[in-house]
């Protein structure tokens, strides 16, 4: 009786490495089969079901194509960049380009000198004095194929471009030291590489150093969910010794796979190039310089581009040695002059095929901020806002990030908010430190549409500025049950509304008038904002409060009625209530904001 033969699941595409691994042979064994048939194939190239199913067969085994699993619903907003930016092209049109590549971890685990070692390393003899022009972004060679590292270590760099909502990235190298281990800080980063949805390759660095303990470190990446292939897990921990230049060519090795299994495609015949800023300066003899990472297309010489609200043609373009170039293919990282003022790093820029339709582009561009910027609309991340997203089926969970005083407050919380979680809409902590609220959780939270709350800590300057900005809300709390109350209020919507006053000007006494029907009326100079009809006022006189939450009877410029004054300006003031005036009162304008 015949011996059943084994069956191999097979996709409709994939590599001669992974054919070898499922059927568990040698690449070369492979690669021998298939040039019996008359296919000649490397090691990396793809071949179809057809094509994989002869060599199963002539190696004894049976192959079966894989079920087609149900397609997990993904939103625009979870797709990278690079996917958005060919969504309507012609799939024929579509080719592999370059990976593009940020690293990110601690500040002392080696990430500069990681980005040159490798830079040094891809850099014939001779020619490394030729790398003189920092443009942010460079690109190595391995084994044939091109790899583009942006220059710009850190993910505070990599979250303020994805607060702007660019994604200049493919791949992010966490870089760790075999020495010292998983950091706060290497939480964080990774953190910022899942929120931006993107393959994640270790660099184990540090190997070199006697007291470095690689097997407690891949323990301690387990635990973050970073499971070494060599444990069974789906992810290349690669060690290397960014000093003493080893195992860099493994990790180029690593990063070539890792875009092979993400096909990362463009289209670099597209009508219009696509792009994001890498960097933006300013020079007198050049004016304004900017490095432009070509994402899809073809950037050009004399090309129109636009890029956020800055606009110009490309009259000159380097590469990152200073070498003139005239084009630029998908994932090339290059630096032009000819834009008329300075992009923010973090644009999207698109090239345009009249300079009448980019200007009209740029003016909407520059109306629409006017107006937001006068209305002060923003977009608002608020609990609120979420709970109304959810029931317009826009939001399935209450996105979270949590800094909290100590590590022994961390767990408890962390695990009464999951429990919160069990119900039609679902809690995701992002990210879960100690320390303060800082400006790199703000950015966070602007690219992922998180809220971020606070357990005894505080959020310093920077944070509070870019939170009221753009719309971030901030909760922070005293008494964990309070924290967790409202949490269990949003994600029902029964979240009430907080409000506090705020200052928006403050008019000194500098004389004071009685008119008999009116009664004493202050006349007033306008020191700082300003003052509003319909504002609250509070009478203030040295240290002591003498009215406060007054309402405005009359504001007078002259003999005209008028609803506000600013800064500059006399008025008449007349408050409901109170007419013991003196010269030197101030009276302060109070309007009620919410802020949650």
């Amino acid at each position: 009786m015949a011996k059943e033969r084994q069956i191999i699941e097979v996709p409709d595409f994939l590599t001669v490495r992974e054919l070898a691994g499922l059927i568990s042979v040698s690449p070369i064994e492979v690669m021998k089969q298939l040039i019996n048939n008359g296919i000649m194939a490397s090691i990396n190239q793809q071949i179809d079901f057809d094509t994989a199913a002869i060599v199963i067969d002539s190696l004894g085994f049976e192959a079966r194509a894989t079920q087609q699993e149900e397609v997990e619903t993904v939103t625009d907003e979870d797709l990278p960049l690079w996917r958005r930016l060919y969504s309507d092209e012609n799939p024929k049109d579509l080719v592999r380009r370059p990976p593009v590549v940020t690293i990110l971890g601690h500040v002392d685990h080696g990430k500069t000198s990681l980005l040159d070692a490798i830079r040094h390393a891809n850099v014939a003899e001779g020619e490394a004095g030729g790398i003189t022009q920092h443009i942010g972004a460079y690109q190595v060679m391995h084994n044939n194929q091109k790899i583009t590292f942006l220059d710009t270590p850190g993910h505070a760099a990599f979250t303020a471009m994805r607060a702007r909502g660019a994604q200049g990235a493919d791949i992010a190298i966490l870089v760790v030291a075999a020495d010292d281990g998983v950091m706060p800080t290497t939480k964080e980063a990774l953190a910022h590489a899942r929120a931006a949805h993107i393959p994640i390759v270790v660099a184990l660095n540090k190997i070199d150093k006697r007291n470095a303990n690689p097997d407690r470190v891949k323990q301690e990446l387990s635990d973050l969910g970073l499971v070494s292939d060599e444990w069974g897990g789906d992810t290349m921990i690669v060690p290397v010794s960014a000093r003493e230049k080893i195992g860099i060519d493994d990790l180029l090795e690593a990063i070539v796979l890792t875009s092979e299994d993400k096909q990362i495609l463009a289209n670099p015949k597209s009508k219009s190039a696509a792009g994001t800023i890498i960097e933006a300066r300013m020079e007198k003899s050049r004016g304004v310089l900017a490095t432009l990472l070509v994402q899809n297309g073809t950037l050009r010489l004399g090309d129109t581009v636009v890029a956020g609200r800055a606009i110009g043609k490309i009259r000159a373009m380097f590469d990152e040695k200073g070498k003139p170039v005239k084009d630029a293919p998908p994932s090339t990282p290059v630096q032009v002059m000819g834009l008329a003022s300075l992009p923010e790093v973090g644009d999207m820029f698109v090239t345009y095929k009249s300079e009448k339709e980019a200007r009209a582009v740029v003016e909407d561009r520059n109306q629409a901020f006017a107006t937001a910027h006068e209305r002060g609309n923003r977009p608002q991340i608020t609990m609120e806002e979420l709970f109304k997203q959810f029931k317009a089926g826009e939001a399935k969970e209450l996105r979270l990030i949590l800094k909290v005083d100590v590590q022994g407050s961390l767990e408890p919380i962390i695990n009464s908010v999951n429990d919160l979680g069990q119900g039609e809409i679902g809690v995701k902590v992002l990210l879960a430190e100690t320390g303060n609220i800082s400006e790199d959780d703000v950015n966070l939270a602007i690219s992922t549409g998180a809220i971020i709350v606070g357990f005894a800590v505080e959020a310093d300057n920077p944070a509070r500025k870019s939170a009221e900005s753009n719309g971030v809300e901030i909760r922070t709390y005293t008494i964990i049950y309070q924290l967790l109350e409202d949490i269990e209020k949003a994600l029902k919507g029964m979240l009430d509304p907080i409000y506090e006053d705020k200052i928006i000007g403050k008019a000194e006494v500098r004389k004071v008038f009685k008119i008999s029907k009116l009664g004493k009326i202050a006349g007033c100079y306008v020191r700082e904002g300003e003052i509003r009809r319909n504002a609250k006022v509070r009478v203030i006189r040295g240290r002591n409060i003498m009215i406060d939450h007054a309402s405005v009877s009359s504001l007078k410029r002259e003999t005209e009625d008028v609803r506000e004054v600013r800064a500059g300006f006399e008025c008449g003031i007349n408050v409901d209530g109170f007419e013991d005036f003196i010269p030197g009162d101030v009276i302060e304008f109070i309007v009620s904001e919410r802020v949650r």
